[in-house]
């Protein structure tokens, strides 16, 4: 029996990879800096041959990478991509093999793949992360889970071996998408005002890197907590900033770029939510009135 023990504790658990895009192929990579043997599964089956190097090995089909292996991961680009990619690996799952999908998906999609793969007998765990190509390298960034805490806590050892901080986000299996797309939805509207704030310095005369250069001054995103607290406050009747004063400030940025707006995407429609709410007799009250629909 003592043989037995010592045996299982050197047993070694292949993991699969599916998908090897810019995140995937960083994330095997890293797999197999740790010692950890690794079988990956690409559509370009030229992305999966490049991962040789690395030790990992390339495989035809899902089917195929999925082999043998204990965990199943998967970086995918869509809600139908990780349907069809899994459907085409069932085949070769082993029973009780643990799905770990770190695709950017829909919340309804995430609770639904977790029920379908959980009655086939395959714990899943929807694992979306904010991370780039050298996050998942370098183990760094954030990623996010939600679901079952037993299951969670199964992988937890695993993934947590993968980034830098790993967060729980309570038992809804769709919260972690739902958030995942509220982070990804402020990025957005983040890079887009650098945009435009790049835009309107350059109307004005202002080279854009000397314009960019005022963030490495000024860093508006250490603000953004107290930003949030206030919004969901609601406590606007005591304003740092009024709406009215806001609204004059973004009428000399329009004033700056121009009648035809100057290609500027967010201005024109931060304006006319100005506008509105002025209208409404708001506008002697802190400018996050704005999110006023939100907390109603």
């Amino acid at each position: 029996m003592a043989i037995a023990a010592r045996s299982a504790a050197r047993e070694v658990h292949v993991i699969a990879f599916l998908g090897m895009g810019l995140l995937g192929s960083g994330f095997v990579r890293a797999l197999r800096r740790r010692g950890e043997p690794v079988q990956v599964w690409s559509r370009s089956a030229q992305k999966a041959r490049a991962l040789e190097g690395a030790g990992a090995v390339p495989c035809a089909t899902p089917a195929d990478a999925v082999r043998g292996a204990a965990r199943v991961h998967l970086a995918l680009s869509d809600d139908a991509a990780v349907d069809a990619v899994l459907e085409a690996a069932r085949p070769g799952l082993a029973l009780g093999a643990v799905l770990v999908d770190h695709t950017t998906t829909s919340p309804a999609g995430a609770r639904a793949r977790v029920a379908r793969w959980r009655d086939l007998g395959h714990p899943f765990q929807h694992a979306p992360v904010f991370m780039g190509p050298r996050n998942a390298l370098e183990s760094t960034g954030l990623m996010l889970a939600s679901g079952d805490p037993a299951r969670f806590e199964g992988l937890r050892p695993a993934l947590e071996k993968m980034t830098g901080k790993l967060a729980w986000l309570g038992p809804d299996e769709g919260r972690a998408a739902a958030l995942k797309l509220v982070g990804n939805l402020f990025l957005m509207a983040m890079a887009v005002g650098l945009v435009d704030a790049l835009a309107l310095g350059k109307a004005m005369g202002v080279p854009p890197a000397e314009a960019g250069a005022l963030f490495d001054l000024f860093n508006p995103a250490a603000s953004v907590p107290a930003r949030v607290k206030r919004i969901l406050a609601a406590g606007q009747d005591q304003p740092s900033w009024t709406l009215e004063m806001a609204r004059k400030d973004a009428r000399l940025m329009q004033e700056a770029v121009g009648p035809d707006g100057g290609g500027l995407s967010l201005l024109p429609a931060l304006a006319g939510a100005m506008d509105r709410a002025v209208a409404e007799g708001l506008g002697e009250k802190d400018w996050m009135i704005l999110g006023r629909s939100v907390v109603r």
